[in-house]
């Protein structure tokens, strides 16, 4: 398979849920929604789309499901990550089997390994594919940084591990990275309020929720600063913020399946235990900001 870029707007898919079930429908309209919109890529079962609580049959059904129904248009990333090694492995060549582009594997959550113990996983999950392998650093959600240390050991010995999405919070690490790596490592943000300042010091690109309504306008941030036009970036951020922070007033994805099922694009804002609806107080802010940009 030949690779494809990895970079500019991609989303972070949501799973849309119909009575507890997934709902299929609703799932490929959404994708056909983000592909109209001019999306770069799909990430499908990744924490937006509520990987913790789907069953090992539901993730994949969704990944091959989204697969389908992207029909080769974009890219799609498979999210196969695990705590367990093992079912990582497990979810990584069952992916790739379905014929996903690539993988985006999380560091491993709860356990905390060592720095070690990080890379053996990684490399376990790297010796399963030679696809496309797009780290995935979340410190907030998963108590452990992946070191740089680990992403110059995986890229020196894996060609297929030249991405990471960064989640952290942090632009010094965009800077950290490519520091270390320079042009062999592709940096994604993972925040969509950084988006603007991760790629003014070189990321190429997000990993959005927000687009998941948003995809033009995601699309088009990331376009302008790509091209180097910050000051029109700077605008359109500036226009999308307050709507990027109302993205995340309770757990990831409440608020954004909140605002794709007032939108019509999905049938329900149904998220599954232990997440909860959205509160009546966050569901009017998130709404008055996306009234203020005619959304």
């Amino acid at each position: 398979m030949k690779h494809r870029p990895l970079t500019g707007a991609i989303t972070a898919l949501a799973t849309p849920f119909r009575h507890e079930a997934v709902d299929h429908d609703g799932l490929c309209k959404l994708v056909e929604f983000q592909i109209k919109a001019g999306i770069n890529g799909l990430v499908p079962v990744g924490t937006t789309g509520e990987s913790p609580t789907l069953d090992h049959a539901e993730h994949l059904d969704v990944i091959r499901a989204v697969i389908a129904a992207a029909r080769g248009r974009v890219p799609v990333i498979a999210g196969t990550g695990s705590n367990s090694t093992a079912e990582a492995v497990d979810l990584t060549r069952l992916s790739h089997e379905a014929g996903a582009d690539a993988m985006l594997v999380v560091a491993p959550y709860y356990n905390k390994p060592s720095q070690e113990g990080l890379f053996r996983h990684f490399a376990a999950i790297a010796d399963t594919t030679d696809r496309p392998i797009i780290l995935y650093s979340i410190p907030g959600r998963c108590g452990i940084e992946i070191g740089v240390p680990v992403v110059e050991r995986l890229r020196a010995k894996y060609a297929h591990v030249r991405w990471i999405k960064e989640a952290g919070g942090s632009v010094d690490r965009v800077d950290q990275l490519k520091q270390a790596l320079g042009a062999d490592i592709t940096v994604l943000c993972g925040d969509d309020s950084l988006t603007l300042p991760f790629m003014a010091v070189g990321a190429e690109g997000v990993i959005s929720v927000a687009s998941n309504l948003l995809a033009r306008e995601v699309v088009q941030l990331v376009r302008l600063a790509g091209a180097g036009d910050y000051a029109r970036a700077r605008r359109l951020h500036q226009k999308l913020y307050p709507v990027f922070r109302a993205c995340f007033l309770e757990p990831n994805p409440v608020p954004i399946k909140a605002a794709l099922a007032r939108a019509g694009i999905i049938g329900s804002a149904e998220v599954r235990l232990p997440l909860t609806e959205l509160t009546p107080a966050n569901e009017k802010i998130l709404f008055a900001a996306l009234a203020a940009i005619g959304r």
